[in-house]
């Protein structure tokens, strides 16, 4: 399968105001708490989840935290645009672990304003505030996983 192909099989599922919100997300943990982007996702366009590696559990204050900055985030209508560079560009700056070893020279650099900035073969909005209100359902912490589950409003 080439990867236009692997585009369009990967996108026809995507919702895109869930995607880039999920974006934002990782990067307010990045930001808050320093650790990585998440571990593993579900993004659908009724309810998504994303675990993060994080030491401790956090507080009801640090998820109030999150859910405050995302949505100021959002508020800021942020233009979420798309560049083109080289992997060997790409080295230092990106994780590399999750590209495909099949995937072209060219990589696919996914832009949220300048707040965030990730590798990205996925769909997205043209600006945040086509997002919505980003609402945390509920949380938990098991075995160094912080899991959190939110829905667009």
């Amino acid at each position: 399968m080439n990867q236009i192909s692997q585009l369009n099989e990967h996108n026809k599922q995507e919702y895109p105001p869930m995607h880039t919100c999920e974006h934002i997300v990782n990067r307010t943990m990045i930001n808050l708490f320093g650790c990585g982007r998440a571990v593993s996702a579900h993004i659908e366009k009724k309810k998504s989840k994303l675990d993060y590696a994080l030491p401790q559990a956090l507080s009801d204050k640090d998820i109030t935290k999150i859910e405050e900055t995302v949505n100021s985030v959002i508020a800021q209508h942020l233009d979420v645009t798309v560049e083109y560079i080289t992997q060997k560009e790409a080295v230092g700056r990106f994780d590399m672990k999750r590209l495909p070893e099949n995937a072209s020279d060219t990589v696919r650099i996914v832009k949220v304003g300048d707040y965030d900035e990730c590798l990205c073969i996925g769909l997205h909005v043209n600006n945040t505030s086509e997002i919505g209100t980003f609402k945390i359902i509920s949380h938990d912490y098991n075995d160094g996983i912080l899991r959190i589950r939110f829905k667009l409003i």
